[in-house]
């Protein structure tokens, strides 16, 4: 299995226990780790020669946007 694959393994399991997240915050947190681990996933499909360089920024900076508006959210509550 590939590195990246676990990583995205990861992820989902993140996006699972959000959805059972006994609150709003933790709810956030789940989702900002979730977003990391597909950061990693991708970065890792870029570093093995997967898919291009413009295609990684293109697909980190979706999840960098979620994850500072989680972020953001999480310091207002």
């Amino acid at each position: 299995m590939k590195q990246s694959e676990i990583f995205r393994q990861n992820a989902e399991n993140c996006a699972h226990l959000a959805e059972t997240a006994a609150n709003e915050p933790a709810f956030l947190r789940f989702k900002r780790m979730e977003a990391a681990w597909l950061a990693l996933a991708n970065e890792q499909d870029w570093l093995d020669g997967e898919v291009s360089p413009t295609h990684n920024a293109a697909a980190s900076g979706a999840g960098d946007r979620a994850a500072g508006k989680a972020e953001q959210i999480d310091q207002v509550t």
